[in-house]
């Protein structure tokens, strides 16, 4: 879904939904508590978030394998495949589609290989066996199942945690001191709009996204996206000096229909712009139709790339087993 515009605000809709936000938290908070995670022979590195959508959580993850294969590490992403239908899987971008295995394994898969499991633990396990010598969890931290080495907690700082309530009456997943106790080190994408630096005391690293300017027949562009916050999507479009002519939201991790694609290419067709849309969503277009679609590629770069790779390092060597 698109994150409801009063997550940023205490007001009427969140405090009704206020007692919800409670037992969501504590649920949360008891599913932690009552079950043990199993430690594996290789360390574990959670990149997680305490809030529901859109973060930056997936670009965080392939800059973080991209920095541990540039240190030598033989990375494996462990994903439980939301929407997937297959469990314990190696990704095979030739053969599997997001109906099979979910659209963040096919985008991640493109850096390194993944493994499809709900149960992280077992598909740790599996990825030890394929040669992982680190598992990267993509999402992820308020699951139990599976002992976490380090964890980063990643903020888009230009809405930080809301309004500081928990779902559905805010976007927190669970309650924030909590959370914050089970976690080594946060990560700030982008803008640090909500000084989080100065009301959370971890170790803070800080990446900016760079969008690639795609090669276009025409610079009008219709935008369209199935992701937590579509507006910062349309924003590096705007940056990028592109003419938005129309944007187009989708529930997040929306899989397209044929129909709801040809609409598109003939809206296109009709005003005379292109189609563009963000990786996460082009990997669940058909590739017959992948032609008339154009994407936006970011990166993430790091303000202190030595910092934050000097941090893994200290974390990685002092591991106990």
């Amino acid at each position: 879904m698109k994150t409801p515009s009063f997550w940023q605000h205490k007001n009427f809709c969140s405090y009704l939904l206020f007692p919800l936000g409670k037992i969501y938290a504590l649920a949360t908070r008891l599913n932690l508590k009552f079950h043990t995670p199993k430690k594996i022979s290789v360390p574990v590195i959670c990149i997680g978030n305490l809030t529901a959508g859109g973060s930056g959580k997936t670009p965080t993850a392939i800059a973080i394998a991209s920095l541990l294969q540039a240190m030598g590490y033989h990375p494996f992403f462990v994903s439980r495949g939301y929407g997937g239908k297959l469990k314990n899987v190696l990704v095979d971008l030739k053969h599997h589609s997001p109906e099979q295995v979910g659209d963040e394994p096919l985008l991640l898969a493109q850096v390194a290989p993944v493994i499809v499991n709900p149960d992280r633990f077992q598909g740790a396990q599996t990825a030890i066996s394929h040669g992982a010598d680190i598992i990267i969890m993509d999402d992820g931290f308020q699951n139990p199942g599976l002992y976490k080495d380090v964890s980063f907690l990643v903020f888009d700082g230009m809405v930080g945690y809301g309004n500081g309530f928990c779902v559905p009456a805010g976007p927190l997943r669970e309650d924030l001191a909590q959370g914050l106790k089970r976690a080594q080190a946060m990560i700030i994408i982008g803008e640090d709009k909500k000084n989080l630096t100065a009301q959370i005391s971890l170790p803070a690293f800080k990446g900016k996204i760079i969008p690639q300017k795609p090669s276009l027949p025409t610079t009008r562009v219709i935008a369209f996206a199935g992701i937590g916050r579509p507006e910062k999507f349309y924003q590096s479009l705007e940056e990028l000096g592109l003419d938005t002519v129309e944007t187009i939201d989708f529930p997040d991790h929306h899989f397209y229909t044929t129909q709801e694609l040809e609409n598109l290419i003939q809206k296109a067709k009709n005003q005379g712009c292109s189609l563009i849309t963000t990786s996460k969503d082009f990997v669940k277009i058909p590739h017959h139709l992948q032609a008339h679609f154009h994407v936006l590629e970011i990166t993430i770069k790091w303000q202190d790339n030595t910092a934050l790779q000097n941090f893994l390092t200290q974390k990685l060597l002092t591991r106990k087993d």
